[in-house]
């Protein structure tokens, strides 16, 4: 009987470190107005093996996509991404102003003090993909610029897609 445990542990011991370990911390989502159509979800992503983030999945929203942000100029452009690369033991950090997840055509108004379930989908080299379920919590956050003290809108007029 004790060998039988032993070696079901053996198995699950080694079932498991075919599949990355993924920790999310800090997550959270921008608050809407009532009207607001979009908003971003942010967090930071740890894996112990290389795998990419490769699909974003929420009930709130019809479109949740993996967008980058940089500033051409004057002009802050966003645009998806097909997927991230997490290396392993490194952390990549998903916020304003950089690599997030976008969440458009919302469904409701997301409100401070709420939580909402995403659904981070991640993919090793060996094509096998794990879900990673999480609840976020809704914030009414301001993003402030490091280089300035000005706070940067949700949504500023000359964002473009």
């Amino acid at each position: 009987m004790n060998k039988q445990f032993i070696a079901f542990l053996t198995t699950m011991t080694l079932a498991s470190c075919a599949l990355a370990q993924v920790s999310v911390t800090a997550p959270w989502i921008r608050a809407t107005v009532p009207q607001g159509k979009a908003t971003g979800a942010f967090m930071q992503i740890k894996s112990d093996q290389d795998v990419r983030l490769v699909e974003v999945r929420t009930s709130v929203a019809g479109i949740a996509e993996i967008h980058q942000m940089e500033m051409l100029g004057q002009t802050m452009k966003m645009h998806a991404v097909d997927g991230l690369d997490l290396a392993a033991g490194k952390t990549l950090h998903l916020g304003p102003g950089g690599y997030h997840i976008m969440l458009m055509e919302l469904k409701r108004q997301l409100k401070q003090g709420e939580t909402v379930a995403l659904t981070l989908v991640v993919q090793g080299k060996d094509k096998k993909r794990k879900n990673i379920e999480l609840a976020v919590p809704v914030k009414a956050l301001t993003y402030v610029d490091p280089a300035g003290p000005a706070a940067m809108p949700a949504m500023a007029p000359q964002h473009q897609h």
